[in-house]
């Protein structure tokens, strides 16, 4: 079956309030994702200590090899999670969680040299998981407040889903089988959560009218897309590319950096730490969502993305100084990663495609920015093991604070002021209309 819709479910929900409907919609998405994680990041809790291969640490090794695959699966969702109709999502993102867990089963058969490739096989088909989950989502009225919940689920996932690998590693789960069993557990909430998103009704005529029509994009209006942006995509995307790198680096080394910093012995350091993130750049999300004109969101998008570059910079300032404890300054560092990081992947676009009544999808140009974002994640590991290697852990992420506090807040300026200069045409604007039957 290529969806799972009830039609009287999803007329049910037609006729229920904004409030009733978009807490069915974050609920369904938040754990959607959220659950997805547990096929991603539990690895992570592992350290992998004294192990390499082909010259490479054990745990760099698997992480770029994810990456890799999480990268190209970026690129390949440009076109897929562009085109793919709204009745085929659900089925296709099942598949890609099936897949997913089936890489992560492979890790545990093969040997540590080949463990890698797993990882690779186990990046694929996850990086396009996101623009399906957000295909459901915007284009809505509320899309701020519904891409506020479900940009919430990686940011607390991250955390949860790695305390519950150590959790089962200190009960007797090797560091091989670790990710494939946390995985399992999770996946009965996750198909649960998923047949509640397919339920979600299409867009009204008032959504559309507010938000502009979503339709999807092919070769040429992707192009076009970017032709019409591209002196405000570029600067954002090169921050992108660094606070992907960012992001991702305090992430997969949490453990340490924590270890550094001299708390990794601490119960649930991980959530402890990303539960006040996930609820901060929530109700920053829900407040923009209350801007109805689109231009004051887009901009309001801009001044929460830099007020987050310009935290890390302060954050790290003052614990070097002494003036914060190192746990307080792992939070700050979410805080202002996330307040950067998540605006692009959820809503930002979406003000873009509003304000300029251009007709397209969100979702291609969040893969486009993830899939040159997740190429900046591979470079910096690859530069911290054969560039740095004397450098620890926690020294490359500070002096990382510092660069996405001047570069990222300049190139963030730079791109505003383009998207704000831009005159909002008066109807909505189709995307290369000479080629509109090809």
């Amino acid at each position: 079956m290529s969806s799972w819709r009830i039609r009287s479910v999803s007329d049910w929900l037609a006729r229920q309030s904004t409030a009733v409907f978009s807490s069915y919609a974050i609920l369904a998405a938040f754990v959607t994702y959220f659950c997805m994680y547990a096929f991603r990041k539990p690895f992570a809790a592992a350290s992998f200590e004294g192990e390499t291969v082909a010259g490479l640490d054990l745990k760099i090794a698997l992480v770029i090899s994810q990456t890799l695959g999480y990268a190209i699966s970026k690129y390949a969702g440009i076109k897929f999670c562009s085109e793919v109709r709204p009745a085929r999502r659900a089925a296709a993102l099942l598949l890609l969680i099936c897949l997913a867990e089936v890489a992560l089963v492979a890790f545990g058969l093969l040997p540590d040299r080949w463990k890698f490739l797993a990882m690779f096989a186990n990046g694929l088909p996850l990086g396009m998981v996101w623009g399906m989950v957000v295909g459901f989502l915007e284009g809505r009225r509320t899309s701020e407040l519904l891409l506020a919940g479900l940009s919430c689920s990686y940011i607390l996932a991250s955390g949860v889903v790695k305390d519950s690998g150590k959790a089962l590693l200190n009960h007797g789960v090797t560091a091989s089988w670790m990710p494939a069993v946390t995985g399992l557990l999770y996946f009965p909430p996750l198909v649960v959560a998923l047949w509640m998103l397919d339920q979600l009704p299409r867009p009204t005529a008032d959504d559309e009218a507010l938000r502009s029509h979503r339709q999807p994009m092919h070769r040429h209006e992707r192009y076009d897309f970017v032709r019409m942006f591209l002196p405000g995509l570029v600067p954002l995307l090169a921050v992108y590319f660094l606070l992907t790198a960012y992001r991702d680096f305090r992430d997969n080394f949490g453990i340490e950096i924590f270890k550094a910093l001299g708390y990794a012995e601490q119960p649930a350091i991980f959530t402890r730490t990303e539960v006040p993130v996930a609820f901060g750049v929530m109700l920053a999300l829900a407040a923009l969502n209350l801007v109805r004109n689109n231009r004051w969101g887009l901009i309001g998008a801009y001044a929460m993305m830099s007020a987050g570059t310009l935290l890390l910079g302060v954050s790290t300032l003052l614990l070097d100084a002494g003036y914060l404890r190192g746990d307080v300054w792992m939070v700050l560092a979410g805080l202002g990663s996330y307040f950067a990081y998540v605006p692009v992947g959820s809503m930002l676009f979406d003000r873009v495609l509003a304000s300029t009544r251009v007709v397209g999808t969100a979702v291609f140009a969040i893969y486009l920015a993830d899939a040159i974002g997740y190429s900046g994640s591979v470079g910096v590991l690859l530069y911290k093991n054969f560039g740095s290697a004397q450098l620890s852990h926690l020294d490359l992420f500070r002096n990382l604070s510092y660069v996405m506090a001047t570069l990222g807040t300049v190139g963030l300026l730079a791109s505003c002021l383009y998207f704000i200069r831009r005159k909002q045409p008066g109807a909505d604007a189709t995307l290369a209309p000479a080629r509109a039957g090809a």
